[in-house]
């Protein structure tokens, strides 16, 4: 009985200091931390099974990392791995970077050969004439049974080449800004297209293009006329359609990008995509799914760079020794591998969720991108460093590869824009589970488990005890050490996110330095976690390569503690926050003077 008045009393506590704290204004079903264009994977209100999102929660959920994943059935491993000896030494033998990248385009004789080994259809199915293998997008996505069978066929032989066309010159992060428009006919059987994209990848080349439009619709219970945004298959044959030049470009000079202009384009009204105005949804998917390739493809660049570096470090000799055996170099090379190490591991936890069609990967899949695209410049601009001289040179062709991967920092999403979207979604998260336990303040007999749990985490988390968050049972017992900082980073974030959105409120989206801080943890978080995993199932296969695994997952889990701890006090600190508005002062001083405002050292 002592037991229970004690927990009403306190239950009472609770609620009169969430009744009177600001968390009602956050809490107010009006308000949302986070613009609606974040919402297109999850309804608001549902649970989700992401790791990510419920990081900012502080609640550890962690079926969809734990196991580490098979990607392949043994049937795909098995083509695959047909596939490699020839592809590789295809890419030895006949591919010339340096030649293509002077030509401003790949050779005739490489291209053939990539459409004869089936490298243009890799995803689609083997009964429309690709290779099929797993994760999709694009026409595969939401394309009908009519429009697979009509254009991807050819797209996967290479006899067409396909563009994704969204970007327009006021429209580039914010994609819900375009322009370019598409009007139903009055016969209702095809739509006039007219705009422009620029910086279209293929724009050149494609014959065919997704195509994404502004389309007025009705709402038929108001009657009111709005414009979303819808998606269409356009073919270049189509009357209308034209190109402008390939753009001069820092690198990826082989990837013809160009302007695409649509003038009174009639587009049958059957090759209107996933739906009349669900083209943000289209739009948001394809580049969702298309992320966890770029940390794939990162993933192999960092790969090659790395040879590189290890082959030159361990011939060339200064003061009578191998630098390799410098601790400088030690420390670069062990920081590349460990930086490689978690972009794959992220690469094949996020195609395994993508495979099992879990409902919710939203953020790890924008995690991956920022991750893979940070890391892999990091790596070839160390790789460049530890050949020195010889890097600067266009010989080995590093200095290439590190022009060539300055775009993906931007493109697919800036990693800026990723950030707060991955920071928004998470707080808009951690907001709802707010909401529902302020529905349960309000009638707290019916849920006095339920209150007491929250309030017993909350009350470890203000005076720094464990939780009790647990992966018991998924982790090998030789890495108990990094579990335990997986779990201590859950925990710091849950406590960190909680106290933001008291302060805040709906303002936390406008606090574009915090919410930077934020994303920054839950990167490192989810690298810690996916590591983890991986080096995990290694060491539970007993795997020739468990205990160097093992290194690079603690050498990688105390680095990227220390990072968490310290975005999360930054986030949270009054005297950062002091530090913020300075550098908003700094930078709108600039912005005012249309450049530095600092007198010039020598006064002039």
């Amino acid at each position: 009985m002592w037991r229970l008045i004690r927990s009403r009393a306190a239950l009472e506590w609770w609620r009169q200091l969430w009744t009177k704290s600001s968390i009602r204004v956050l809490l107010s079903p009006s308000e949302a931390v986070t613009d609606q264009k974040v919402r297109y994977s999850r309804p608001a209100g549902q649970e989700s099974t992401s790791f990510v999102t419920n990081l900012f929660s502080g609640h550890l959920v962690p079926d969809n990392i734990f196991p580490f994943p098979s990607v392949l059935s043994p049937d795909q491993a098995q083509s695959l791995q047909a596939m490699l000896e020839p592809c590789a030494r295809f890419f030895q033998e006949v591919n010339n970077a340096a030649a293509n990248e002077e030509l401003g385009g790949i050779e005739e004789a490489t291209l053939a050969g990539l459409k004869e080994m089936g490298c243009f259809g890799l995803q689609v199915p083997e009964e429309l004439g690709g290779v099929g293998l797993t994760n999709t997008q694009g026409i595969l996505l939401f394309g009908t049974k009519r429009q697979k069978e009509q254009y991807l066929p050819r797209l996967a032989s290479g006899e067409s080449l396909a563009a994704f066309c969204l970007t327009e010159p006021s429209s580039g992060s914010d994609a819900a800004s375009l322009q370019t428009t598409a009007e139903l006919s009055p016969c209702e059987t095809f739509y006039t297209l007219n705009g422009g994209k620029i910086w279209i990848s293929n724009g050149g080349t494609a014959e065919v293009f997704t195509v994404f439009a502004k389309t007025p619709i009705k709402n038929i219970t108001t009657g009111e006329v709005a414009d979303k945004i819808s998606a269409f298959i356009v073919e270049r044959s189509f009357q209308g359609v034209t190109s402008g030049p390939p753009e001069k470009k820092m690198g990826i000079k082989c990837s013809n990008t160009a302007e695409v202009h649509f003038d009174n384009v009639k587009v049958p009204a059957e090759n209107l995509l996933g739906g009349l105005g669900k083209g943000f949804k289209v739009a948001m998917t394809i580049l969702n799914n298309g992320r966890f390739g770029m940390a794939s493809a990162l993933a192999g660049t960092m790969r090659g760079v790395i040879h590189k570096a290890v082959e030159h470090a361990a011939n060339r000799k200064q003061f009578g020794r191998a630098i390799s055996s410098y601790g400088a170099i030690q420390e670069k090379l062990a920081r590349m591998a460990m930086l490689l190490y978690v972009t794959e591991a992220m690469a094949y936890v996020l195609s395994a969720n993508m495979d099992a069609s879990v409902p919710d990967y939203k953020l790890e899949a924008a995690i991956s991108k920022v991750f893979a695209s940070e890391a892999a410049w990091s790596v070839t601009d160390e790789a460049l460093q530890v050949l020195g001289g010889m890097g600067y040179m266009q010989e080995t062709g590093v200095e290439r590869v590190l022009r060539d991967l300055r775009i993906f920092r931007i493109f697919e999403g800036t990693n800026d824009i990723l950030r707060l979207f991955v920071a928004l979604s998470g707080l808009e998260y951690a907001g709802e589970g707010l909401r529902s336990l302020q529905r349960k303040l309000s009638s707290p007999v019916e849920n006095m488990e339920a209150i007491c749990m929250e309030m017993v985490m909350r009350a470890k988390r203000k005076v720094g005890i464990p939780t009790g968050c647990s992966l018991q049972g998924r982790v090998h017992p030789d890495l108990d050490d990094c579990t335990a900082l997986v779990t201590k980073a859950i925990d710091l974030f849950g406590e960190a996110v909680e106290s933001l959105l008291l302060k805040y409120g709906p303002a936390v989206a406008d606090k574009q330095f915090l919410l930077r801080r934020l994303a920054d943890a839950a990167i490192d978080s989810y690298a810690m976690a996916v590591a983890l995993s991986r080096a995990s199932r290694t060491l539970s296969l007993q795997q020739p390569t468990a205990e160097h695994e093992k290194l690079i997952c603690r050498a990688w889990c105390q680095e990227a503690f220390q990072r968490v701890r310290t975005s999360l006090q930054e986030a949270t600190s009054p005297q950062w926050e002091r530090s913020f508005d300075n550098m908003k002062q700094i930078s709108g001083a600039l912005v005012h003077s249309n450049g530095p405002v600092a007198t010039h050292p020598l006064g002039f």
